[in-house]
C-alpha cells in the first residue's frame, strides 16, 4: 500500500467510508448555492444529456476507474454456461408455469413458452453482439449510453434496478413457497399473516434470510460463487430430467383437451408473464468484465445455455399439462402437487428440493449480475458513485450488492409473487425492446461518418417499426379475433424494416460475432417485445407508470446534474493524505 517516508504520504482510501463527498462529489451538490444554480440550469443540462453519447473506449476503460479497483478476470465459457442455467431456471418454470396454465393459457402454456422463448432468443442475439464488442459490467445500460444517449440509458437504468430488486424479491418469495411444500405444511403457513391490503398482507422473513445468504456468498468471491453454482445447477439438472421423464410416463393426452380454453389471447397473456422465466440471461452479459476471453466465451455461454433452456421449458410445460387437468393445477406448487395427483407422493419432495436448488442459484447469479449493473450505473454517477466501488481484496462490488439486496429484502417481506411478476415483465420487455433499437442504431449510425439525411431516414424508419408494433399489440388487445387492423400494422412493420434494409448501408461490421439477418431479427425483437408488453394487464402498466414518474423526479432533481458534472468533469474525487503515524495505525481497507 506504499512505504512510509518522511512527511505526508498519499495512500488509497479505505473501502469502508461514507462521507458526503463519497456519495455526492459533484460540484452541483457541494453547497445549497451550487445546487440552486444547478436547478436553474436544468433545461440546458437536460438538453445536453439528451443528445450526448458515450463511446466504447469510455465505457471500457475510463468509467472503470471510478471503481478504484478492478474486478478479477476468472470466468470461462464453462462458467458462463452454468451461470446461464443457474440464473434462468428457477421461479419462472416451477411457479409461473402452474399459475399461468391455471389462469390464462391452459394446456397451451407450452405455446406461451415457445412464443416467449423466440422473443428471448432474439434478445440474446442482441446482447451477445454488444457484450463481445463492449465487455463491461454495465450490460444493457452501457450499451444504451453509447447508442441512444444518457437519458435513454437512465430510463433503462431505472428499469434495470427495478428489475433487479423486484426480480430478487419474486424469487425469494417463491423459495419460501417451495420450502413450505418440502416440509409438507399448508401454503403460507411459514409467513406472518397481517391485516394489510391483500397482496401485501403475508410477511415473509424466510425470503429476507435467503436473499441475505445469497448476497453474502456473492460478495465473498465470484469464483467461489461459480463453483457453488456448478454444484447446485448439476443437482437441479437431474431433477429437471426426472420431471420431464416421469411427467411423460404419467401423462394423459385427455388432459390436453380443451387445448385453448382461454383462446389465443390467453397464450400471449401467459407468454408475457412467463417471459420472466427467461429474464436472467442478461446477467451473463454483465460478467463480461470478469471473463477471460469475452469474444469466445460469451457467445458460447449465452447462446448455448439459452437454446437448451428454451427446449427444457417447453418440455416441462407440456409434461405438467399432460399430468394434470389445467383446472386442477396448483398455482403455487404446480409440479409437486401434480406428481402427488398421479400417485407419486414422494416425488413432490424431490421436485420441491430441485425447485429450491434452482431458485437458490437464480438468487446467487442474480446477486452477481444485478450488483454489476448497479456498479456501472454508479460509475456514470446516475446513482451515488459510492456504489461503484470494488473491494480490493474480494474483487467484488460489495456496496452495490448491499443496495440491491436490502431493497429486494424489503419488497420480498411484504409483496406477493403475482404483484411482482407482472411489474417485472413490463420492465424486462421494455429493456429488451430498447436493446434491439440500440443494435439497429449501432449498425446503421456512426457519429461523424453517417450523413445526416441517412440519420433522419433511420429515425423515421425506427419510429415506423415501433409505432406499427404498438398498433399490432393494441389491436390484438382490443379485438383478439379480428384481422382487419393487421392489414395496416403488419405491412407498415414490413415496410419500415425493408426500408432500413434497402435504403441504408450498414456503417459498422462486428469484429468477432454479430447478429445475423440484420435488420430483420432486431426489428422482429422490437415487435415481439412490444406485443408481449401489450398482452399484460392494465395494473402492470399503472405500476410501471408510477415507477417511471418516480425515476423522472429523481433524474431531474439529482441524476441530470450528477451526470452533467461527471461528463464535464465537475466533480472532486478526494485523496486522503495521511501522516506517518496514521499509516502505521491503519493497515488496510
Amino acid at each position: 500500500m506504499g512505504s512510509i517516508g518522511e512527511g505526508d504520504q498519499t495512500r488509497p482510501r479505505s473501502y469502508w467510508r461514507w462521507s458526503k463527498q463519497d456519495f455526492f462529489p459533484e460540484e452541483s451538490f457541494q453547497n445549497w448555492a451550487s445546487y440552486r444554480s444547478a436547478l436553474f440550469q436544468t433545461p440546458s443540462r437536460f438538453k445536453d444529456r439528451l443528445i450526448s453519447r458515450s463511446d466504447d473506449g469510455n465505457e471500457i476503460s475510463e468509467l472503470r476507474k471510478q471503481s478504484e479497483n478492478d474486478m478479477k478476470r476468472c470466468l470461462t465459457w464453462w462458467d458462463l454456461t452454468w451461470f446461464g442455467f443457474g440464473s434462468v431456471i428457477g421461479a419462472g418454470i416451477f411457479v409461473l408455469t402452474g399459475q399461468e396454465a391455471n389462469k390464462h393459457a391452459g394446456p397451451a402454456i407450452v405455446l406461451s413458452y415457445v412464443a416467449s422463448g423466440i422473443s428471448a432468443m432474439l434478445s440474446v442475439f442482441c446482447y451477445t453482439e454488444f457484450a463481445v464488442e463492449i465487455p463491461v459490467a454495465g450490460g444493457s445500460f452501457a450499451y444504451l449510453r453509447i447508442e441512444l444517449g444518457d437519458f435513454a440509458a437512465f430510463i433503462t437504468a431505472g428499469n434495470i434496478l427495478l428489475e433487479s430488486i423486484v426480480g430478487g424479491a419474486a424469487v425469494a418469495r417463491s423459495w419460501t413457497s417451495y420450502f413450505t411444500n418440502l416440509l409438507d405444511r399448508k401454503p403460507n403457513s411459514l409467513r406472518i399473516h397481517t391485516n394489510l391490503t391483500d397482496g401485501y398482507n403475508l410477511l415473509d422473513p424466510i425470503a429476507v434470510a435467503v436473499l441475505a445468504v445469497a448476497a453474502t456468498i456473492a460478495m465473498i468471491s465470484t469464483r467461489k460463487t461459480s463453483y457453488l453454482n456448478w454444484i447446485a445447477s448439476a443437482i437441479n439438472t437431474v431433477v429437471i430430467l426426472f420431471v420431464i421423464i416421469a411427467g411423460f410416463a404419467n401423462a394423459k393426452t385427455s388432459n390436453l383437451t380443451p387445448f385453448l380454453p382461454f383462446g389465443a389471447k390467453g397464450i400471449f397473456q401467459a407468454a408475457a408473464i412467463v417471459y420472466f422465466a427467461y429474464g436472467g440471461f442478461d446477467n451473463i452479459a454483465t460478467m463480461a468484465e470478469e471473463t477471460k476471453n469475452p469474444s469466445r466465451d460469451i457467445p458460447l455461454g449465452l447462446l448455448g445455455s439459452m437454446s437448451i433452456i428454451t427446449v427444457i421449458y417447453c418440455l416441462m410445460a407440456l409434461a405438467l399439462s399432460m399430468m394434470q387437468k389445467y383446472t386442477e393445477i396448483d398455482p403455487d406448487a404446480a409440479y409437486s402437487v401434480a406428481f402427488q395427483s398421479v400417485g407419486m407422493r414422494w416425488a413432490k419432495y424431490l421436485v420441491a428440493l430441485g425447485a429450491l436448488k434452482g431458485m437458490t442459484t437464480v438468487l446467487l447469479v442474480g446477486a452477481l449480475g444485478q450488483a454489476r449493473y448497479t456498479t456501472h450505473i454508479a460509475r456514470a454517477h446516475m446513482i451515488p458513485p459510492w456504489f461503484a466501488l470494488v473491494h480490493p481484496k474480494t474483487g467484488t462490488p460489495i456496496n452495490a450488492t448491499l443496495l440491491v439486496t436490502i431493497s429486494s429484502a424489503f419488497i420480498a417481506f411484504f409483496s406477493s409473487l403475482d404483484v411482482l411478476a407482472s411489474l417485472l415483465s413490463v420492465s424486462t420487455l421494455f429493456i429488451f425492446m430498447m436493446m434491439a433499437v440500440a443494435l439497429l442504431v449501432r449498425r446503421y449510425y456512426v457519429r461523424g461518418i453517417t450523413p445526416k439525411p441517412n440519420l433522419l431516414k433511420l429515425v423515421i424508419l425506427l419510429l415506423v417499426i415501433i409505432a406499427s408494433s404498438m398498433g399490432t399489440s393494441a389491436y390484438w388487445g382490443l379485438d383478439p379475433n379480428g384481422w382487419k387492423g393487421y392489414t395496416i400494422t403488419v405491412p407498415l412493420w414490413l415496410l419500415g424494416t425493408l426500408g432500413i434494409s434497402q435504403l441504408l448501408t450498414q456503417q459498422r461490421t462486428p469484429k468477432v460475432w454479430g447478429v445475423p439477418l440484420v435488420p430483420w431479427l432486431p426489428s422482429l425483437s422490437i415487435a415481439t417485445n412490444i406485443f408481449l408488453m401489450g398482452s399484460l394487464g392494465s395494473k402492470a402498466f399503472v405500476r410501471f407508470g408510477i415507477c417511471t414518474v418516480v425515476m423522472l423526479v429523481y433524474y431531474f432533481f439529482l441524476g441530470v446534474h450528477a451526470t452533467y458534472d461527471m461528463a464535464h468533469q465537475q466533480y472532486k474525487p478526494e485523496a486522503i493524505k495521511m501522516t506517518d503515524e496514521e499509516n502505521m495505525d491503519k493497515s488496510g481497507p
